[in-house]
């Protein structure tokens, strides 16, 4: 008698990108390059990634000078783990009145509770009018940040982040947030490690510091003027370390007052906030990929103590030190068929 051999490896998680009419290309193509290139241990793919528009199989016109044909129709969006719906410039009354069209309406119509859901830039837009986000932080462009609250007052919208995670419901900024959004979901779900993998693939950085601030049109500043650049990656350097911000200043050999005005222009948030990430990114990665103590990740996160590691990360990422290092393991067990 012949045993039939079984494939026990885990199904991937399925991504479904919704293609709108005036698509931004760039945007559509953010989901498939960096959940494509996420891969487990044995280099098996975490993801599956297929797009699908709201009408037939057939092409989708972008804001480009090319249209792109599209394989599979709104029906797909019934198998997704995950609703991924890039920017579009031809929202009509989705961006107009914040209502839905009926072809929109019967496409999602396909999504299954449950289901995760992530907007890029203005594809919040689309989540909002479907109400995906009422009574929910979300974010968008912060060129179309005034007009989102005004059409949707029940949705709590920050200008000033480069994506809002809020669980099953994720948004993003403009463009290049997208991709610091979803290199954020593949951390979430497989951890720094994957991230960091998918990240230096693509060249970009595992995590970007400040908010949406930083983009905003400003004066262009002298080209003359040192940035903070030096200073930083001395403090990477040591972490583990105490350090002050007039350390920080002198790399830069900057007094307290420049350096501090001139790292918020070019980081978009504080001196102290921006060490505070780094501290508690460090105290993830060690969480996750150690048995270290809490005690020894503390201090070697620069957190000196497990009490001070604890409401930092309860402040940053709702969880303790312990709580953190659980959850984390029990879901990647998961992801990886264990």
């Amino acid at each position: 008698m012949t045993s039939e051999r079984t494939d026990t490896s885990p199904r991937p998680h399925r991504v479904v990108v919704l293609a709108l009419d005036g698509l931004l290309p760039f945007e559509l193509g953010i989901a498939p390059r960096i959940f494509g290139l996420a891969r487990d241990e044995r280099r098996r793919p975490l993801y599956e990634v297929i797009t699908c528009s709201v009408r037939p199989p057939g092409p989708v016109d972008t804001d480009a000078d090319f249209a792109i044909m599209v394989e599979n129709g709104p029906e797909a969006l019934a198998t997704a783990d995950t609703v991924v719906v890039p920017a579009s410039y031809e929202l009509g009354p989705v961006y107009d009145q914040g209502v839905l069209t009926g072809e929109l309406a019967a496409a999602l119509a396909f999504v299954r509770p449950g289901t995760r859901l992530v907007a890029i830039c203005t594809g919040g837009f689309v989540l909002a009018a479907a109400g995906y986000l009422d009574g929910r932080p979300a974010t968008t462009h912060w060129a179309s940040a005034e007009h989102f609250q005004r059409l949707f007052p029940k949705v709590r919208v920050d200008a000033d982040v480069l994506f809002v995670d809020d669980g099953d419901v994720l948004t993003s900024a403009g463009v290049a947030a997208g991709i610091d959004l979803c290199v954020h979901i593949v951390r979430r779900d497989h951890g720094t490690a994957v991230a960091n993998e998918v990240a230096r693939r693509t060249v970009v950085p595992p995590h970007r510091d400040g908010g949406q601030a930083q983009f905003i049109e400003r004066p262009v500043p002298d080209p003359q003027q040192s940035s903070t650049t030096r200073a930083r990656a001395w403090a990477l350097g040591r972490l583990h370390e105490p350090i002050q911000l007039r350390d920080m200043a002198a790399q830069e050999s900057m007094s307290v007052r420049t350096f501090t005005r001139r790292f918020r222009e070019e980081v978009g948030v504080s001196p102290g906030q921006w060490l505070t990430r780094q501290r508690v990114e460090r105290a993830r990665h060690l969480l996750e990929s150690t048995a270290l103590s809490v005690d020894q990740v503390a201090r070697d996160a620069g957190f000196g103590t497990a009490q001070s590691m604890r409401q930092h990360l309860q402040a940053v990422l709702g969880v303790t030190p312990t709580g953190y290092r659980r959850t984390f393991r029990a879901e990647l067990s998961t992801a990886c068929g264990g």
